[in-house]
Protein backbone atom coordinates (compact mmCIF):
# COMPACT_ATOMS: atom_id res chain seq x y z
CA UNK A 1 0.00 0.00 0.00
CA UNK A 2 1.19 3.59 -1.24
CA UNK A 3 2.12 5.80 1.62
CA UNK A 4 0.27 8.96 1.32
CA UNK A 5 1.13 12.47 0.68
CA UNK A 6 -1.42 13.52 -1.38
CA UNK A 7 -3.35 15.78 0.70
CA UNK A 8 -4.04 16.39 4.03
CA UNK A 9 -7.62 15.04 4.86
CA UNK A 10 -6.80 11.05 3.37
CA UNK A 11 -7.40 10.24 7.53
CA UNK A 12 -10.42 9.93 9.09
CA UNK A 13 -10.59 12.02 12.29
CA UNK A 14 -8.50 12.34 15.39
CA UNK A 15 -9.03 9.35 18.24
CA UNK A 16 -10.38 11.95 20.98
CA UNK A 17 -13.36 13.11 18.22
CA UNK A 18 -14.17 9.25 17.38
CA UNK A 19 -14.26 8.42 20.87
CA UNK A 20 -17.00 11.76 21.35
CA UNK A 21 -18.71 10.66 18.58
CA UNK A 22 -19.17 6.94 20.24
CA UNK A 23 -19.74 8.41 23.48
CA UNK A 24 -22.61 10.67 22.37
CA UNK A 25 -23.97 8.24 19.76
CA UNK A 26 -27.32 7.51 21.02
CA UNK A 27 -27.98 10.76 23.06
CA UNK A 28 -30.65 12.67 21.57
CA UNK A 29 -30.36 16.09 20.51
CA UNK A 30 -32.30 18.60 18.58
CA UNK A 31 -31.23 19.32 14.53
CA UNK A 32 -29.74 21.90 12.81
CA UNK A 33 -26.62 22.99 14.78
CA UNK A 34 -28.88 24.22 17.42
CA UNK A 35 -27.87 21.52 20.07
CA UNK A 36 -25.97 22.00 23.40
CA UNK A 37 -22.63 20.83 21.66
CA UNK A 38 -22.66 23.02 18.50
CA UNK A 39 -23.47 26.22 21.75
CA UNK A 40 -20.39 24.47 23.56
CA UNK A 41 -18.30 24.59 21.03
CA UNK A 42 -19.17 28.29 19.74
CA UNK A 43 -18.64 29.86 22.97
CA UNK A 44 -15.16 28.13 22.76
CA UNK A 45 -14.45 28.94 19.48
CA UNK A 46 -15.59 32.72 20.53
CA UNK A 47 -12.57 32.60 23.76
CA UNK A 48 -10.11 31.02 21.48
CA UNK A 49 -10.04 33.95 18.86
CA UNK A 50 -11.58 36.96 20.94
CA UNK A 51 -14.66 37.51 19.14
CA UNK A 52 -17.32 37.02 22.03
CA UNK A 53 -19.84 38.75 19.88
CA UNK A 54 -19.37 36.75 16.45
CA UNK A 55 -21.90 34.57 15.00
CA UNK A 56 -20.57 30.85 14.56
CA UNK A 57 -21.87 28.50 12.36
CA UNK A 58 -21.38 25.08 11.34
CA UNK A 59 -20.85 23.67 7.61
CA UNK A 60 -19.74 20.39 6.22
CA UNK A 61 -17.17 21.72 3.66
CA UNK A 62 -14.85 24.34 2.56
CA UNK A 63 -16.60 25.03 -0.84
CA UNK A 64 -19.77 25.12 1.20
CA UNK A 65 -18.61 27.62 3.16
CA UNK A 66 -17.05 29.87 0.93
CA UNK A 67 -20.07 29.89 -1.76
CA UNK A 68 -22.72 30.08 1.21
CA UNK A 69 -20.80 33.10 2.90
CA UNK A 70 -19.66 34.51 -0.20
CA UNK A 71 -23.60 34.94 -1.97
CA UNK A 72 -24.83 35.47 1.60
CA UNK A 73 -22.82 39.10 1.36
CA UNK A 74 -23.14 40.49 -2.41
CA UNK A 75 -25.43 42.14 -4.37
CA UNK A 76 -26.70 40.31 -7.37
CA UNK A 77 -24.81 42.72 -9.54
CA UNK A 78 -21.31 42.42 -7.52
CA UNK A 79 -18.56 39.92 -7.83
CA UNK A 80 -15.47 39.08 -5.11
CA UNK A 81 -11.57 39.89 -5.77
CA UNK A 82 -9.24 37.18 -5.08
CA UNK A 83 -5.72 35.93 -6.20
CA UNK A 84 -5.66 34.06 -9.81
CA UNK A 85 -4.82 30.67 -7.49
CA UNK A 86 -7.16 31.50 -4.99
CA UNK A 87 -9.27 28.26 -4.22
CA UNK A 88 -12.79 29.73 -5.27
CA UNK A 89 -11.42 30.47 -8.73
CA UNK A 90 -9.29 27.50 -9.73
CA UNK A 91 -9.98 24.31 -7.67
CA UNK A 92 -14.32 24.59 -6.93
CA UNK A 93 -15.55 23.81 -10.20
CA UNK A 94 -17.40 27.57 -10.47
CA UNK A 95 -19.37 27.28 -7.41
CA UNK A 96 -19.03 30.91 -6.81
CA UNK A 97 -20.14 31.97 -10.34
CA UNK A 98 -22.88 29.09 -10.00
CA UNK A 99 -24.37 31.16 -7.80
CA UNK A 100 -24.42 34.21 -10.17
CA UNK A 101 -21.47 36.29 -8.81
CA UNK A 102 -18.37 36.61 -10.66
CA UNK A 103 -14.59 35.86 -9.38
CA UNK A 104 -12.76 38.82 -10.07
CA UNK A 105 -8.94 37.19 -10.12
CA UNK A 106 -6.02 39.48 -9.67
CA UNK A 107 -2.55 38.37 -10.11
CA UNK A 108 -0.99 37.13 -6.91
CA UNK A 109 2.57 36.87 -5.84
CA UNK A 110 3.14 33.36 -3.95
CA UNK A 111 -0.49 33.20 -3.71
CA UNK A 112 -0.77 36.07 -2.08
CA UNK A 113 -3.03 39.48 -3.26
CA UNK A 114 -1.32 42.96 -1.95
CA UNK A 115 -3.66 45.74 -0.81
CA UNK A 116 -1.74 48.07 -3.97
CA UNK A 117 -3.44 45.09 -6.44
CA UNK A 118 -7.11 45.31 -4.45
CA UNK A 119 -6.61 49.28 -4.70
CA UNK A 120 -5.27 48.80 -8.53
CA UNK A 121 -8.35 47.24 -9.55
CA UNK A 122 -10.92 49.23 -7.38
CA UNK A 123 -9.80 52.72 -8.72
CA UNK A 124 -10.00 51.09 -12.30
CA UNK A 125 -13.28 50.33 -12.07
CA UNK A 126 -14.56 53.37 -10.54
CA UNK A 127 -12.67 55.64 -12.61
CA UNK A 128 -14.09 54.03 -15.84
CA UNK A 129 -16.97 56.20 -16.89
CA UNK A 130 -18.95 53.05 -18.23
CA UNK A 131 -18.07 51.31 -14.58
CA UNK A 132 -22.37 50.54 -14.35
CA UNK A 133 -21.61 47.52 -17.03
CA UNK A 134 -19.28 45.95 -15.41
CA UNK A 135 -19.32 43.67 -12.83
CA UNK A 136 -18.94 45.75 -9.12
CA UNK A 137 -16.64 44.21 -7.10
CA UNK A 138 -18.29 43.67 -3.86
CA UNK A 139 -16.09 41.93 -0.99
CA UNK A 140 -12.11 40.54 -0.78
CA UNK A 141 -11.48 37.01 -0.53
CA UNK A 142 -8.16 35.52 0.56
CA UNK A 143 -6.84 32.05 2.07
CA UNK A 144 -4.48 31.77 5.10
CA UNK A 145 -2.48 30.24 4.51
CA UNK A 146 -2.72 30.33 0.72
CA UNK A 147 -2.95 27.99 -1.68
CA UNK A 148 0.80 27.53 -2.39
CA UNK A 149 1.18 27.07 1.87
CA UNK A 150 2.53 30.85 1.71
CA UNK A 151 1.12 32.98 4.60
CA UNK A 152 -0.04 36.63 5.10
CA UNK A 153 1.88 38.47 7.54
CA UNK A 154 0.02 40.84 10.17
CA UNK A 155 0.97 43.78 8.24
CA UNK A 156 -0.42 42.36 5.06
CA UNK A 157 -3.41 41.92 6.40
CA UNK A 158 -3.75 44.80 8.30
CA UNK A 159 -3.10 46.56 4.88
CA UNK A 160 -5.72 44.99 3.15
CA UNK A 161 -8.14 45.28 6.40
CA UNK A 162 -7.34 48.97 5.74
CA UNK A 163 -8.33 49.36 2.08
CA UNK A 164 -11.24 47.20 2.36
CA UNK A 165 -12.42 49.62 5.27
CA UNK A 166 -11.58 52.63 2.57
CA UNK A 167 -13.55 51.11 -0.15
CA UNK A 168 -16.59 49.65 2.30
CA UNK A 169 -15.84 46.04 1.54
CA UNK A 170 -15.79 43.15 3.34
CA UNK A 171 -12.35 40.75 3.90
CA UNK A 172 -13.14 37.18 4.25
CA UNK A 173 -10.70 34.96 4.96
CA UNK A 174 -10.65 31.19 4.19
CA UNK A 175 -9.24 29.03 6.90
CA UNK A 176 -9.39 26.05 5.66
CA UNK A 177 -5.86 25.28 7.04
CA UNK A 178 -5.84 27.90 9.28
CA UNK A 179 -4.40 25.82 12.27
CA UNK A 180 -1.24 25.08 9.91
CA UNK A 181 -1.38 28.76 9.35
CA UNK A 182 -1.27 29.80 12.76
CA UNK A 183 0.71 27.10 14.06
CA UNK A 184 3.40 27.93 11.50
CA UNK A 185 6.78 29.43 13.61
CA UNK A 186 6.74 31.73 10.39
CA UNK A 187 3.25 33.22 11.21
CA UNK A 188 3.34 36.50 13.13
CA UNK A 189 -1.03 36.86 12.92
CA UNK A 190 -1.96 36.30 16.19
CA UNK A 191 -6.03 33.87 16.77
CA UNK A 192 -7.37 37.26 17.71
CA UNK A 193 -6.18 39.05 15.00
CA UNK A 194 -8.06 37.59 12.82
CA UNK A 195 -11.50 38.80 14.58
CA UNK A 196 -9.77 42.50 14.46
CA UNK A 197 -8.72 42.62 10.36
CA UNK A 198 -11.67 40.06 8.68
CA UNK A 199 -15.52 40.65 8.51
CA UNK A 200 -15.58 37.10 7.96
CA UNK A 201 -13.61 34.21 8.53
CA UNK A 202 -13.98 30.21 8.82
CA UNK A 203 -11.63 27.60 10.73
CA UNK A 204 -11.02 24.43 8.44
CA UNK A 205 -11.85 21.22 10.35
CA UNK A 206 -11.99 18.96 7.65
CA UNK A 207 -8.36 19.14 7.09
CA UNK A 208 -7.36 19.87 10.51
CA UNK A 209 -8.49 16.75 12.68
CA UNK A 210 -12.38 15.73 12.10
CA UNK A 211 -14.31 13.89 9.98
CA UNK A 212 -15.68 17.19 8.32
CA UNK A 213 -16.78 20.17 8.70
CA UNK A 214 -15.67 24.07 8.80
CA UNK A 215 -16.80 26.71 11.43
CA UNK A 216 -17.87 30.09 10.10
CA UNK A 217 -17.30 32.92 11.85
CA UNK A 218 -19.18 36.45 11.07
CA UNK A 219 -17.37 39.15 13.22
CA UNK A 220 -19.40 42.32 11.09
CA UNK A 221 -22.78 42.41 12.12
CA UNK A 222 -23.53 43.72 8.70
CA UNK A 223 -23.44 40.19 7.52
CA UNK A 224 -25.32 38.63 10.17
CA UNK A 225 -28.77 38.92 9.39
CA UNK A 226 -30.72 35.72 7.93
CA UNK A 227 -27.32 33.57 7.42
CA UNK A 228 -29.06 30.39 8.76
CA UNK A 229 -31.63 30.91 5.90
CA UNK A 230 -28.41 31.21 3.09
CA UNK A 231 -26.99 27.99 5.13
CA UNK A 232 -30.23 26.37 4.47
CA UNK A 233 -30.79 27.56 0.95
CA UNK A 234 -27.20 26.32 0.01
CA UNK A 235 -27.99 22.86 0.86
CA UNK A 236 -25.18 23.91 4.21
CA UNK A 237 -27.77 23.30 7.30
CA UNK A 238 -26.73 19.67 8.02
CA UNK A 239 -30.40 18.29 9.97
CA UNK A 240 -27.65 15.85 12.13
CA UNK A 241 -25.52 19.68 13.30
CA UNK A 242 -24.62 17.63 16.67
CA UNK A 243 -21.56 15.79 14.36
CA UNK A 244 -20.30 19.07 13.71
CA UNK A 245 -20.22 20.52 17.01
CA UNK A 246 -19.20 17.31 18.91
CA UNK A 247 -15.66 17.63 16.42
CA UNK A 248 -15.53 21.23 17.05
CA UNK A 249 -16.25 21.32 20.90
CA UNK A 250 -13.27 18.29 20.59
CA UNK A 251 -11.00 19.91 18.46
CA UNK A 252 -10.83 23.24 21.12
CA UNK A 253 -10.54 21.42 24.20
CA UNK A 254 -7.84 21.97 26.03
CA UNK A 255 -5.74 23.76 22.86
CA UNK A 256 -5.94 20.38 20.61
CA UNK A 257 -6.45 22.38 17.21
CA UNK A 258 -3.21 23.75 17.54
CA UNK A 259 -1.13 20.55 18.83
CA UNK A 260 -2.07 18.54 15.83
CA UNK A 261 -1.33 21.45 13.46
CA UNK A 262 2.11 21.83 14.56
CA UNK A 263 2.56 18.53 14.77
CA UNK A 264 1.56 18.65 10.92
CA UNK A 265 4.26 22.03 10.11
CA UNK A 266 6.72 20.50 12.26
CA UNK A 267 7.19 17.46 9.68
CA UNK A 268 6.62 19.47 6.30
CA UNK A 269 9.39 21.74 7.69
CA UNK A 270 11.96 18.26 8.39
CA UNK A 271 10.79 17.38 4.74
CA UNK A 272 11.67 20.83 3.56
CA UNK A 273 14.78 21.11 4.99
CA UNK A 274 15.46 17.41 3.76
CA UNK A 275 14.81 18.48 -0.22
CA UNK A 276 16.83 21.21 0.27
CA UNK A 277 19.75 19.15 1.46
CA UNK A 278 19.17 16.81 -1.30
CA UNK A 279 19.13 19.39 -4.06
CA UNK A 280 15.81 19.30 -5.03
CA UNK A 281 14.43 23.19 -5.19
CA UNK A 282 10.81 24.54 -4.22
CA UNK A 283 8.36 26.06 -6.32
CA UNK A 284 7.31 27.91 -3.08
CA UNK A 285 8.92 28.88 0.31
CA UNK A 286 5.98 27.43 2.41
CA UNK A 287 6.29 27.52 5.90
CA UNK A 288 3.06 25.19 6.42
CA UNK A 289 2.27 21.49 6.24
CA UNK A 290 2.34 22.28 1.96
CA UNK A 291 5.44 21.58 0.21
CA UNK A 292 6.79 22.20 -3.46
CA UNK A 293 9.76 20.81 -4.99
CA UNK A 294 11.07 20.24 -8.22
CA UNK A 295 11.54 16.95 -9.49
CA UNK A 296 13.08 15.53 -12.53
CA UNK A 297 10.48 13.14 -14.15
CA UNK A 298 12.31 9.89 -14.18
CA UNK A 299 12.58 10.12 -10.26
CA UNK A 300 8.96 10.77 -9.81
CA UNK A 301 8.61 7.27 -11.60
CA UNK A 302 10.47 5.65 -9.36
CA UNK A 303 8.40 7.66 -6.58
CA UNK A 304 5.00 6.61 -7.99
CA UNK A 305 5.89 3.11 -6.69
CA UNK A 306 5.37 3.59 -3.34
CA UNK A 307 3.98 7.30 -2.66
CA UNK A 308 0.86 9.24 -3.54
CA UNK A 309 1.16 13.33 -4.31
CA UNK A 310 -0.30 15.85 -6.16
CA UNK A 311 0.90 16.66 -9.38
CA UNK A 312 1.54 20.97 -9.65
CA UNK A 313 3.03 22.06 -13.14
CA UNK A 314 5.57 21.56 -15.79
CA UNK A 315 8.42 23.35 -14.71
CA UNK A 316 10.78 22.01 -18.02
CA UNK A 317 10.89 19.44 -20.76
CA UNK A 318 12.30 16.82 -17.55
CA UNK A 319 11.30 18.59 -14.31
CA UNK A 320 7.85 18.97 -12.57
CA UNK A 321 6.58 20.87 -9.30
CA UNK A 322 4.37 17.99 -7.10
CA UNK A 323 2.63 19.11 -3.73
CA UNK A 324 3.82 16.85 -0.83
CA UNK A 325 1.32 17.63 2.21
CA UNK A 326 2.05 15.96 6.16
CA UNK A 327 -1.19 15.89 8.28
CA UNK A 328 -2.28 16.32 11.70
CA UNK A 329 -2.06 12.17 11.56
CA UNK A 330 1.44 11.71 9.50
CA UNK A 331 4.13 9.77 10.98
CA UNK A 332 7.47 10.63 11.18
CA UNK A 333 8.53 7.23 9.18
CA UNK A 334 6.79 8.43 6.30
CA UNK A 335 8.71 11.63 6.25
CA UNK A 336 12.12 9.85 6.44
CA UNK A 337 11.14 6.99 4.05
CA UNK A 338 9.86 9.23 1.44
CA UNK A 339 13.52 11.32 2.09
CA UNK A 340 15.08 8.39 1.68
CA UNK A 341 14.23 7.55 -1.50
CA UNK A 342 15.35 10.88 -2.77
Amino acid sequence: MKIQFECDYEEGAHPRIMQKLVETNLVQTCGYGEDEYCKRAQERIREVFACQDADVHFLVGGTQANLTVISSILRPHQGVICADSGHINVHETGAVEATGHKVLAIPGKDGKISAKAVKSLLDAHWNDTTHEHMVQPGMVYISFPTENGTLYSKEELKELHEVCREWNLPLFLDGARLGYGLASKANDVEKEDLAKLCDVFYIGGTKVGALMGEAVVIVNDKYKQDFRYMMKQKGGMLAKGRLLGIQFETLFEDGLYFKISEHADHLAMKLKQGLLEKGYPLLFDSHTNQQFPVIPDEKLKELDESFTYSYWERIDMAHSAIRLCTSWATKEEAVDDLLSRL
